[in-house]
């Protein structure tokens, strides 16, 4: 386990508040916390299984680190998706259980906008690609300020060129982005690998649902986020099973 990245300091005077943030939609887990204008205590650790077990003990010690009960808090922040099935449905029961103990809005956050956010670009634009483990990939187009292009989708690598534009300055982001760069080896200007963070990572997470506060205060009895599923879960319950069939 370790410290994450992302742990720029934002607007103090803006977003000071206090926020935690989760991660455990792909394939890493964290829990990060948002205070006084900045990232604070925060764990992070790569894994493909196993979120479930890691996720309540970093954020245990975080919240011990940061010596702050759940009543200290002022929102809670998770990804939302796309990513695996299981591991969204982890952080989104996390998100609305703490959120419901402590009477506390939800901000979610697409896991392709928190790679994103991690990774600067100068000109041109920035694609994210994340892996789906299948053939496909998830992937999005940001602009350079990091506000998107298209909506997020599934697509196989050899698709990706089709949504974008001739000519372009492009960047790549994610764990799928090698696929990505493979897949436009013969565009012209050749695509840029960045190397901000290929995982989405609590610590980002937290900083854009600070700004997304400071500016779009939640609304009383306004619903929890939605999971963002981009395709049906590899595994269906056995219930669920039976009336496909029938």
């Amino acid at each position: 386990m370790r410290l994450c990245y992302g742990q720029a300091p934002g607007n103090p005077a803006v977003f000071d508040m206090t926020l935690l943030a989760l991660d455990c939609a792909t394939n890493a887990c964290s829990a990060a916390l948002w205070r006084g204008g900045a990232v604070g205590a925060c764990r992070y650790q790569e894994m493909r299984r196993g979120h479930a077990e890691s996720l309540m003990p970093m954020v245990r010690s975080i919240m011990d680190e940061a010596k702050l009960e759940f009543g200290d808090l002022e929102a809670i922040a998770v990804t939302v998706g796309p990513g695996a099935f299981t591991g969204i449905r982890i952080g989104l029961a996390a998100a609305r259980g703490f959120a419901l103990a402590a009477d506390l809005p939800v901000i979610g956050v697409t896991t392709l906008e928190a790679v994103a956010a991690a990774n600067r670009i100068g000109n041109g634009l920035l694609l994210v690609a994340l892996d789906s483990k299948r053939d496909d990939i998830y992937v999005q187009l940001f602009d350079r300020d990091g506000s998107s292009l298209v909506a997020p989708a599934a697509v196989m690598p050899g698709s990706v060129a089709l949504l974008i534009p001739d000519g372009v300055q492009l960047s790549l982001a994610g764990d799928a982005a090698d696929r990505v760069a493979k897949a436009l080896a013969a565009r012209d200007p050749q695509p840029q690998r960045l190397t901000g963070g290929d995982l989405p990572n609590a610590a980002v997470v937290a900083r854009i649902a600070a700004r997304r506060l400071a500016t779009t205060p939640p609304q009383s009895g306004e619903p929890p986020p939605a999971a963002v599923y981009l395709r049906p879960p590899d595994a269906v319950p056995q219930g669920q099973q039976q009336s496909t069939a029938q």
